[in-house]
Parts: structure tokens; sequence; C-alpha cells
């Protein structure tokens, strides 16, 4: 799904994904008709601008993710602001890429988000590893590990450790050998678990455990 208030351009976008092979199940032009549309159509992957009418583009990242955790988002900004970038990451956003990319680049960035890696233009993944260590350094709000909460798996605790260390989960899938949909099964378990919201929470619950050194 692609999300875009300037018409041209999300029709640009949308057919040069369609003609990659790509299904678009819909488009959206303001923030209110994005959460519509991607609740009635279920897309696997949101190309999302931020600059948006009605709601702002982090907040439509932020209410969709947190309804459905598996979905993944591309931010597609105009923005380098590393401002926007770290609020975008802390929303829900799995990559961020400005739209000075190439087409190439775009349909590589939305192959690679539909399979979970996250994608970031050169010189911002530095920038959003940073942060997540910096939230790791700061006291968490919950605290899953007490007494009564609920106890990951060996297997869901090694997947945590590799997403930790920054693994796509194609790349968690060919170290476990099992496959893209355990992994992400295994991912979705554990947010579930801990009563995370997305990979970005899931990392910062990592780092604090020390889990990306293990």
């Amino acid at each position: 799904m692609v999300v875009d208030d300037h018409p041209m351009w999300r029709d640009a976008v949308a057919r040069d994904l369609a003609e990659a092979g790509f299904e678009v199940v819909a488009v959206a032009g303001d923030g209110e008709q994005a959460v519509r549309r991607a609740r009635a159509t279920g897309p696997d992957v949101l190309v999302l601008d931020l600059n948006l009418p009605l709601k702002p583009g982090v907040a439509v990242c932020k209410e969709l993710v947190g309804a459905d955790p598996a979905l993944r988002v591309l931010v597609l900004s105009a923005s380098g602001e590393h401002a926007d970038v770290l609020e975008a990451v802390k929303s829900g956003a799995t990559g961020y890429l400005l739209k000075s990319a190439s087409t190439q680049e775009l349909i590589d960035a939305v192959r690679r988000t539909a399979a979970g890696d996250p994608v970031f233009t050169p010189g911002l993944a530095g920038l959003v590893l940073g942060e997540y260590r910096r939230l790791a350094a700061e006291p968490a709000p919950a605290a899953p590990d007490e007494p009564g909460a609920p106890r990951l798996t060996d297997r869901e605790r090694e997947v945590l450790r590799l997403v930790a260390k920054g693994l796509s989960y194609k790349q968690i899938a060919e170290r476990l050998v099992i496959s893209h949909r355990t992994v992400q099964n295994h991912v979705q378990n554990t947010l579930g678990k801990l009563q995370l919201h997305n990979r970005v929470e899931l990392v910062r619950y990592a780092i604090e455990r020390g889990l990306d050194e293990a």
C-alpha cells in the first residue's frame, strides 16, 4: 500500500511497484484515509510519507503497527532530518528511505522490508542503532522479567538474540535452518509474551539485557 498526499508521486510509486511485480492493494492521500484503507486491505508493506494531512505519518505508523505488529512500514520521505528518522523508527517503522532514492533502490527497499530487513538510506543506519543503544540505557517502563511474567523458549530467546544483532529474518532463518515464516512466528510470539508492540521495542529489550553482545 502506498500513502502520499501528492497524487502524481503516489501514482508513480504505485505504478513502479506494480511493474516490479508487487500487488498494490490500496493507495491513500491522507493519514485518516490511510488508516481506514490499511485496516480494510491488510497490506504486508506500507510505503508511507510522513508529511500527511489530517493525521501525520508517524501517528499512522504507530496506530497501524500497534494493531498489527506484523505490518512492515517503509517510510519514504523528503526529509533526512535526524529527528524525523528517529521519530519514525520509534513509531514502529521498519525502514526509512529518502525520496531522492532511485526507482531500483525503492523496489529493493520494499522487497527487503517485506522480508523483515531494516532498510535505511546510507548514513542513517548508524544513527538508528545509536538511538537503540541510547534508549536501552534509559530505565524501561515495563519489567517483563519479573516473577510471574511469561518466559521465552530457548528458540525464542535465540531468535531474539539474532534480531538484536541486526540480522534480517531471512538471515536468521538461514543461520538456524528454519523457515522465514517460522522466524516471524517466533518474533510475534515473543512480542506477545513480552507485551511489546514492534521490532524497535524488541531490539531495545534485547540490548538492555546484553543479548546483542551474546
